[in-house]
């Protein structure tokens, strides 16, 4: 199987603060499976490292206010088009993210309160028909 994976998840250093967040569970996957490494909000034109932002009001904003809606969208746009042109029928995205949260994200007051919902990208692909899963639900493939 092809699978979408968050780039950061991978070990990739694309995180709004710079860093990665390898998960051996999804490094596992690579034994049996192709991965298609994508990190949104790069492809969507957003620098590495940038101020952290969380979705609010149907947009995506930054603690200062700013307006990164149309990157998010971009970049979940673009990831779209990667999972179609890879076949891919599963997503693996980095969990409370704006762009690949799964489930829960941040409710944009950036005090870590999480509520239920889904980031930019995990949306769009729920949308077109992907099976997304967080990180911390990389078992349900084998189910």
């Amino acid at each position: 199987m092809t699978l979408l994976v968050s780039a950061c998840l991978l070990g990739c250093p694309c995180r709004y603060d710079g860093k990665s967040k390898p998960h051996p569970a999804v490094l596992a996957l690579m034994e049996e499976h192709t991965l298609t490494p994508v990190c949104p909000e790069q492809m969507g034109g957003l620098a590495t490292p940038r101020p952290p932002a969380e979705r609010k009001a149907g947009g995506v904003f930054t603690e200062s206010g700013t307006d990164v809606t149309a990157q998010y969208r971009r970049g979940a746009e673009e990831a779209l088009r990667l999972a179609k042109l890879y076949g891919c029928t599963h997503a693996i995205l980095k969990e409370r993210s704006p762009s690949c949260g799964s489930g829960g994200i941040y409710d944009g007051s950036f005090s870590r309160t999480l509520i239920p919902g889904d980031g930019v990208t995990a949306a769009l692909l729920r949308q077109n028909g992907i099976t997304v899963l967080g990180e911390s639900e990389v078992e349900k493939l084998w189910k």
